[in-house]
This record gives C-alpha cells, sequence and structure tokens, in this order.
C-alpha cells in the first residue's frame, strides 16, 4: 500500500513539474566599456580671403613634408640657384654632383632668387638694375627682364593677389600684381632697409624687418598698409630674416648686430626678447618636420640648431676652416642645409642631421639669397623659398 501511495506521489510531482512555466533565460550582462572622448576639434581658422584653407593650426609648415612636390613642380629638375651679387650673374648648381652645371647672366647686383606664388617661375631680384628677371625652373631658361624699381626682396601675398616688392632704398613696399608685376599700390614706410619678412598663421599679416633703422612693421595684407611700428631694444640692432614658429604663435628675427633672434608675439606685436645664437645672426630656415630651426651665424661661419619644442638651442655646428653663411634654404628631402658664403664666394651643403660639411662650392662674387627647387609646399610666400 505504502509503495502505491508514493509512486502516485512521484507521478503528481511529475506532472506538476511539466505543467510548469519554463524559466525564463536570464539577460545577458552588458559589457561595459571605457568612454573614449572624442579628439579636440582643431580651431577653425578664417584665414585671409582667398587663400588656401590652413591645414593644421597647429604646424603653418605642414605642406613642407619631405619630397612633397606640388604637382606643378613634381617634374622639374632639383638645382640650387645662386645669385652673384657682384658678378651679375646665377650659377647653376646640380645638389647631386656638386658642380655648377649653368651660369645665367642677369641685371645688376641679383639679391635674391625668389619662387612664384603659383610656383612656376624663379625672379631674380635684379636690385640695382631696377628689374626682376624671370627663370624657367621647367628648363633653367631666363625670360625678358620685367622692369621694377629697387626690388631687394620679394614676397607675394597668401592669397596669391599680390606680389610685395620690398624696395629697400626707396622706403617703400610696392603692392603688384604678381604675374605682370605692374603695381597696385604703394605703401611708403619711414623706417630704412625694408627687406625679410614672414606671414602670420591666418594669412592677415606679415612681419617685416628694417634693417638700417634697426624697426620692425607689421603690415595687414588686405588692407596693404602698416599697421604698427616697433623699435628694437638693441643699440645698433641690424635685424635680418624673419620666421613665424610652427604653431604661428612667436616670431623669431634674426639681428646680425645684435648676435641673436629676437623673438616675439606677432598678434599683440609686443616687446621681444633676444636669444643669442652667435655673431652676425641672419638666416633662419625651418627643418621638414617642423620641429628644428636652423640659423645661420654669419660673423663666425657657424650655423644654431634651434628646438621649437624645448624653446632653446640644442646645437651648433661650424664649418670647416670658418665661412660666411648666409642665405639658403633646405633640400626637398630635408636633408641637406645649403647656404651661400656671402664674403667668400661659395656655397655650402651641410647634413642637417649632424652638421656635417658635404660640399663646399665655389661659385661668384658676393652670393646671396639662394634657392633650392623645387621645394614641397602647395603655394610660395616668397623670398628664398618660404612654402605653405
Amino acid at each position: 500500500m505504502i509503495r502505491l501511495l508514493l509512486a502516485a506521489s512521484l507521478l503528481l510531482a511529475t506532472a506538476l513539474a511539466a505543467c510548469a512555466p519554463a524559466p525564463r533565460p536570464s539577460a545577458p550582462t552588458a559589457t561595459r566599456h571605457p568612454v573614449v572622448p572624442a579628439p579636440p576639434k582643431k580651431p577653425l581658422i578664417k584665414g585671409l580671403p582667398g587663400m588656401p584653407p590652413v591645414l593644421d593650426p597647429t604646424d603653418v609648415y605642414a605642406a613642407d613634408r619631405p619630397n612633397n612636390l606640388s604637382p606643378v613642380v613634381r617634374d622639374f629638375p632639383s638645382r640650387v640657384y645662386v645669385p652673384n651679387s657682384e658678378a651679375d650673374t646665377v650659377s647653376v648648381i646640380d645638389p647631386e654632383t656638386y658642380e655648377v652645371v649653368d651660369t645665367i647672366p642677369v641685371g645688376r647686383q641679383p639679391q635674391h632668387v625668389v619662387p612664384s606664388w603659383d610656383l612656376k617661375t624663379l625672379w631674380v631680384n635684379n636690385n640695382r638694375g631696377h628689374t626682376l628677371t624671370p627663370i624657367d625652373p621647367a628648363t633653367g631658361e631666363a625670360g625678358a627682364p620685367v622692369d621694377v624699381h629697387d626690388p631687394y626682396n620679394l614676397y607675394f601675398t597668401p592669397n596669391g593677389k599680390h606680389a610685395v616688392v620690398m624696395a629697400s632704398l626707396d622706403r617703400e613696399l610696392v603692392f603688384r600684381d604678381p604675374h605682370t608685376m605692374k603695381p597696385v599700390k604703394t605703401e611708403p614706410v619711414d623706417c630704412y632697409g625694408v627687406n625679410h619678412a614672414d606671414f602670420s598663421l591666418d594669412g592677415r599679416y606679415f612681419i617685416v624687418s628694417c634693417e638700417f633703422s634697426g624697426e620692425l612693421l607689421k603690415v595687414d595684407n588686405e588692407r596693404m598698409e602698416v599697421v604698427g611700428e616697433r623699435k628694437l631694444p638693441f643699440e645698433g640692432a641690424m635685424p635680418q630674416d624673419v620666421k613665424v614658429s610652427p604653431d604661428g604663435r612667436r616670431f623669431y628675427v634674426a639681428d646680425m648686430m645684435a648676435d641673436g633672434m629676437w623673438v616675439l608675439d606677432g598678434d599683440s606685436f609686443d616687446e621681444p626678447t633676444l636669444l643669442p645664437t652667435g655673431e652676425g645672426c641672419h638666416g633662419l630656415y625651418v627643418s621638414r618636420d617642423s620641429r628644428e630651426m636652423y640659423v645661420s651665424n654669419r660673423g663666425e661661419g657657424t650655423v644654431s640648431v634651434y628646438d621649437f619644442t624645448q624653446g632653446k638651442l640644442t646645437r651648433k655646428w661650424h664649418l670647416p676652416g670658418g665661412g660666411s653663411p648666409d642665405m639658403g634654404g633646405v633640400s626637398a628631402d630635408g636633408k641637406v642645409l645649403w647656404l651661400s658664403g656671402r664674403y667668400d664666394d661659395e656655397v655650402y651643403a651641410l647634413d642637417t642631421r649632424t652638421g656635417t660639411q658635404l660640399a663646399r662650392i665655389p661659385v661668384g662674387s658676393a652670393p646671396h639669397g639662394l634657392a633650392v627647387y623645387p621645394q614641397p609646399g602647395r603655394y610660395s610666400l616668397g623670398h628664398t623659398g618660404v612654402f605653405r
């Protein structure tokens, strides 16, 4: 009897279990991932109307990376063009062989060889001949000279709308058509020896040095007029080349008599401070990675290396046997710094990693503002090659 009762209980329990609803599956446990913040948006730069957009607001030289050649210049032969101021010629060097392969007669006292805004022409500034000689960088052939008075140096507004002739002895900034070189507006200046310049990140102004009166000017590109003047705080100051920092916040101005670089904020155009580099500080050239700047000290035959991130000089290279390193440029691959030897009738090629002298090439008398061409960049702002 007991066995029958147990069997019945077991059957009932089994039936009840079969009728019970199936258990709900448990919800899967959500996997929590750390929230990754979105990368900060780069500020939108409102540039000079008509200028190409700023590629990187943190680096004005973003377009100048090694061998980043524009399609316009990609097929041009690589050459170094050296204006010989007292020989009235341009020596043309093949950078592969370190040999002079051509000598081009030009006008009286050529000072700089300047790439045009559209990269298609090299303009030789014949200062005392009052002409510009165009050279076709595709063929190396010189064209008919163009009449331009007192063209000591030549720049282009970032939108390509105007050429700007630094008429040093005339004491003028002459805004011209960038192709015909016809005058558009002449802006008289109060300083003496207006010559070298560089442009703000947004392209709306440039700062230019006045060599013989120790002054700096700030110039509005759209209005084509001087909007600021500043006397350098050094007796006998003689400012030369000008370069903007990669982040666009500071301007550096080489000073041949103060033996160093003046550093100032371009937007506020404030009181500059002096960073000693070497005797006869003259030319300023930015490395292809935007990390360093090469500073030629003409009076002592050296090149100082300035680190933008550290804000200090890190090395100094001495030319074997001395020399007079002046103006120049960096090779397209960033490996060679080319400088004219102003008082030694020669050109120097230096390894940008070690400062080792690779070559010392005889050229004409008083070589000055040489241009390495082609170079990376979308457009030229002038001088011996200021590219964006």
